[in-house]
């Protein structure tokens, strides 16, 4: 078996501030988001067409910027068919890119430093602002609650590697970071996502949430409903990324959620009140779960044990990205939205999530627990 860190980091992926005093009430972002941009800006995506990328579009769209598209045009063709696409490939196949100017360049894409900074170099005479979109799992560990952008991030005995694992996609992304503010300095913005959940994410590490709570009955809830929890709803992350183009933002966010401390309980309580169900919750301690090989993060998503590296997993400090502007809906939107989506898809999709406790095996654990105790 993997090891939790492997695991974690495969599955996850998540310098000075400019502040704006308290943090914005999502009613706030409401009347943004409804107000004119102070400037039209000519925004470049890298990217665009996978999950966060096209909220992004969508929002930029929203706000009354132009959009234009790099990638390789094997995802998603479908959307966005009245922008401009520039086709092209990052490892090496620029040639689209050159030679224009954008306000702004929002790199969804980046994962190997060098193609990082191929690009970032290319632009950096052609933009005023870079937005690099990293993971929150580029730390080297999480020994306690409260670590915040300041806290060492992990490195590679060999940085030229670029083979992507469990061990090197966070480090990777650091480098990522790097080469980016490196090419550009001080006009770099650098965004550590948490989990970002909600419509459109395919790999159901939080969707199993509200699917599950909507089925009702009794549901199999890991550790403690005290346990915390961390996501960002992929629509506040793109909020708040178009705010920091238009803001010019520059510096490192760590970009999760939301503003105030959430317990795994107050979380699976907002998908109940999402999904309108009548679940139940048992609550079945971390050593029970593990000598049934019921596995964190896979079969229990969004759960890790709070122990050891990972005490602080769920529990990053945001402090900074929330002075920024960033804002959350309540957890019940999102898993109330989620599952909207998820009833869209088609049936043989959603007879097979993909992550989460199958039916059988989340029954057999609560029988045994309620074996064991009675």
């Amino acid at each position: 078996m993997t090891t939790r860190r492997e695991f974690i980091q495969t599955s996850i992926g998540s310098s000075a501030a400019v502040a704006f005093g308290a943090a914005i009430p999502f009613s706030a972002m409401k009347a943004f988001a409804a107000d004119p941009a102070p400037k039209k800006l000519n925004i470049l995506i890298l990217g665009g067409t996978g999950f966060l990328g096209p909220k992004v579009v969508e929002r930029a769209i929203e706000r009354g910027h132009t959009v234009t598209l790099f990638n390789r045009g094997r995802t998603n063709t479908h959307l966005f068919p009245d922008l401009e696409k520039l086709q092209g490939d990052r490892d090496g196949d620029l040639v689209a890119l050159e030679g224009r100017d954008w306000d702004a360049v929002i790199d969804t894409s980046g994962y190997v430093p060098r193609i990082v900074k191929m690009s970032a170099e290319l632009l950096a005479d052609h933009c005023k602002h870079y937005t690099f979109i990293s993971t929150i799992s580029v730390y080297a560990g999480a020994p306690r609650a409260g670590l915040d952008e300041t806290d060492p991030v992990g490195t590679l005995e060999d940085p030229t590697v670029e083979e992507i694992t469990g061990q090197t996609y966070g480090p990777l992304k650091a480098l990522c970071e790097q080469a980016a503010e490196e090419a550009m300095p001080g006009r770099v913005a650098v965004i550590r996502p948490g989990l970002i959940v909600g419509p459109g994410d395919n790999t159901d590490r939080f969707t199993y949430w509200p699917v599950r709570i909507a089925r009702g009955g009794e549901v199999l809830a890991p550790d403690s409903p005290d346990a915390a929890a961390q996501v960002i709803d992929v629509r506040d992350l793109a909020n708040w990324m178009i705010l920091c183009v238009e803001k010019n933002v520059t510096g490192v966010y760590n970009a999760t959620g939301p503003n105030k401390p959430m317990t795994f309980g107050e979380m699976l309580e907002g998908c109940r009140k999402g999904v309108g169900s009548d679940a139940i919750f048992t609550w079945v301690p971390t050593e029970f779960l593990r000598e049934h090989q019921v596995a964190p993060w896979s079969d229990m998503p969004v759960w890790v044990p709070a122990e050891g590296d990972y005490t602080g997993f769920a529990q990053r400090s945001i402090e900074k990205a929330v002075r920024a502007g960033l804002t959350f809906r309540p957890i019940s939107d999102t898993a109330r939205d989620t599952l909207a989506w998820y009833m869209t898809l088609p049936e043989e999709r959603q007879a097979r999530l993909r992550a989460g406790i199958s039916p059988e095996r989340e029954a057999e654990v609560l029988a045994a627990w309620h074996e064991q105790n009675g």
